[in-house]
């Protein structure tokens, strides 16, 4: 059913836990399976020096969010902005169908994080984040995977 990849992510997680520094936070929720991720991100000098998160939700939640970490760390912003869901799936090997609303959930924390720091810098998010999906307040974004549709 998973992969070895997603299994040791799993059993394994990298960046684990809160960012006391972070200058960016972002939540977001599946409704209908109960999911939650938190992402910490630490910028300086447009490069994101540190991220942590912190993840209630199945085993492709927990992996999800521990790659997505692993890709953006050391990374611009740019390239923060720059991942998908299908990037975080391709990472691990692959995901049952049933569990990609994980991968998005991953993609959509690190956005709304970014979102996040740009609010904090005074900066409108929306300029350069866009695919985060805004149905709250900048601290919590509610998303049901793509097009709207909780697996």
């Amino acid at each position: 059913m998973y992969t070895d990849k997603v299994m040791e992510h799993f059993a394994n997680p990298s960046n684990v836990g809160e960012l006391p520094d972070a200058n960016g936070i972002g939540e977001v929720g599946n409704a209908k399976c109960g999911d939650i991720m938190k992402m910490y991100l630490k910028i300086e000098g447009g490069i994101i020096q540190d991220v942590r998160f912190k993840t209630f939700g199945c085993g492709a939640a927990i992996a999800t969010s521990s790659i997505a970490t692993e890709l953006i760390k050391g990374k611009p912003i740019e390239d923060a902005l720059a991942l998908s869901n299908k990037t975080v799936v391709k990472e691990l090997g692959g995901l049952p169908d049933a569990k990609l609303h994980c991968s998005v959930l991953a993609e959509q924390a690190v956005k709304a994080a970014v979102s996040d720091y740009y609010k904090r810098q005074g900066i409108e998010p929306s300029l350069f984040v866009i695919a985060v999906k805004d149905g709250t307040s900048h601290e919590e974004h509610i998303c049901c995977g793509e097009g709207g549709n909780c697996s």
